[in-house]
C-alpha cells in the first residue's frame, strides 16, 4: 500500500505569484510531497518587494475573529518556521522587540486599556523614563512621545527571507516559470492554465497568489470579489549630522503609522502603506516623513540615498485576506494588504489543508 506522501507526490498543483505568500505556499506544500510549479512573470517586481518585514501580531488590539485567529496561529507558528528555514540561511531571525508609538492622546490611552485588560506580561507600556522614550524623544526633538512595547513581535527582514525561500524551492527542485498566465479552466478534472505564448500548463488544482490580476482569470459573474490597489512604499535616508547617533534607536518602532528601521548610525528606513493608488506621487519623502508636528532638523536635512515601492491589494467590502475555495480545485488567496509575512505561515497551513480534503 503506498504512502500517503507518494500519493501526494502524483498531484500537481499550480501557484500562480511568486511573492511570500505563493513561495511559502510552495514551502508548505512541497514539504507534504506535492509536485508544484509556481507561475510569475514579474517576480522581481512582485509587492513583497516593498515589504519592510514587522510583525505586528500579539499587539493587534482586537482580540476576536478571523483575524485575530490569523495572527494567532501565525505567532505559534513562525518560531517553528524559522527553525526551519534557518537550516537553509542560518541568519534569518525575529528581530526583537517591536514599539509601537504615537503622539495622539486618545489613542494612547486605548494602548493603556489594551494593555491593562490583556494581562499579557510580553506587552507594556513604556514610561518617560524608558530609555527606548528618553532616546527616541532625544532623536526627534519632541517630548510627547508614547507608546507600548511587545517583547514577542519584531521583525522579519523580507529581502533575507525571500531568498531564503528561493534556497530552499531551488533545493526542492520546484518548477519556476515566468510565462503570463492569461485565462485558466477545468477540463475532465485537470486545470488549464493558458499562457499569452498560448500554451497550456496542466495541473489538479490551481492557487491564486498574485494580487491585484487574480481576479482576471476569475468569472466575476460567479465570484464578486473586488481588490483595490494599495501603494506600499519605503525610503532608505542619510542623514548628516553629529549630534544624532541613530543606533541609539530600537531596532525597530512605529510612530504615527509610520514604520522606522536604523540601518546604521546616520542611515534609517522609513516606510507605510497608505495609499489606494498604483504610482508613487513625486513628494514621497514629504509624505513619509510628516509623521510628527514637527520634524527634526536632521530628517528635514537628510538626502534619499534608495526608495523603493509595490502594489498590494485589498480587498473591498470584505476582510483581508481573500482566503477562499472558488470551486473544485480553485483556491483564491491573495488581498493582504499590510500583512502578508505576518500570516503566511496560518494562511499555508490552510491552503494545504484544503488541497488536502479536495485531493484525498
Amino acid at each position: 500500500m503506498k504512502s500517503l506522501k507518494e500519493n501526494f507526490q502524483k498531484a500537481h498543483i499550480v501557484i500562480i505569484g511568486s511573492g511570500i505568500i505563493g513561495k511559502f505556499n510552495a514551502l508548505e506544500l512541497s514539504e507534504l510531497g506535492f509536485q508544484v510549479t509556481i507561475i510569475d512573470p514579474t517576480q522581481l517586481k512582485n509587492s513583497s518587494n516593498a515589504a519592510l518585514g514587522l510583525l505586528m501580531g500579539n499587539m493587534y488590539q482586537k482580540r476576536n475573529g478571523r483575524s485575530w485567529d490569523l495572527r494567532k496561529q501565525s505567532i505559534e507558528l513562525w518560531p517553528k518556521w524559522i527553525t526551519f528555514l534557518q537550516k537553509f540561511n542560518c541568519e534569518l531571525n525575529i528581530e526583537k522587540p517591536l514599539i509601537q508609538l504615537t503622539t495622539n492622546k486618545e489613542k494612547f490611552k486605548k494602548l493603556e486599556k489594551f494593555i491593562c485588560e490583556i494581562n499579557d506580561q510580553s506587552l507594556r507600556i513604556l514610561k518617560r523614563d524608558s530609555i527606548f522614550i528618553k532616546n527616541i524623544n532625544k532623536a526627534f526633538q519632541t517630548k510627547n512621545i508614547k507608546g507600548m512595547i511587545s517583547l514577542k513581535d519584531g521583525r522579519i527582514n523580507p529581502f533575507s527571507l525571500l531568498q531564503t525561500l528561493d534556497i530552499y524551492l531551488k533545493h526542492k527542485k520546484i518548477n519556476f516559470s515566468k510565462e503570463e498566465i492569461i485565462k485558466i479552466r477545468k477540463s475532465n478534472n485537470q486545470w488549464i492554465s493558458t499562457t499569452r505564448n498560448n500554451e497550456n500548463i496542466k495541473s489538479d488544482m490551481v492557487i491564486l497568489c498574485n494580487s491585484l490580476k487574480a481576479v482576471d482569470l476569475i468569472d466575476s459573474i460567479s465570484h464578486n470579489i473586488t481588490l483595490k490597489p494599495v501603494l506600499g512604499q519605503a525610503m532608505e535616508i542619510n542623514i548628516n549630522d553629529a549630534e544624532v547617533d541613530l543606533l541609539s534607536l530600537p531596532k525597530q518602532f512605529n510612530i504615527n503609522g509610520k514604520n522606522i528601521i536604523p540601518k546604521s548610525k546616520n542611515k534609517l528606513i522609513i516606510g507605510s502603506t497608505d495609499e489606494y493608488s498604483t504610482k508613487p506621487e513625486e513628494n514621497t519623502f514629504e509624505k513619509l516623513t510628516n509623521f510628527l508636528d514637527k520634524k527634526p532638523n536632521w530628517l528635514i536635512k537628510g538626502k534619499i540615498s534608495k526608495k523603493w515601492y509595490g502594489i498590494r491589494s485589498r480587498p473591498d467590502g470584505e476582510p483581508a485576506p481573500i482566503m477562499k475555495n472558488l470551486k473544485d480545485g480553485l483556491i483564491m488567496c491573495t488581498g493582504f494588504y499590510k500583512n502578508g509575512i505576518l500570516l503566511a505561515p496560518a494562511c499555508s497551513k490552510w491552503v494545504a489543508n484544503e488541497v488536502k480534503n479536495y485531493l484525498f
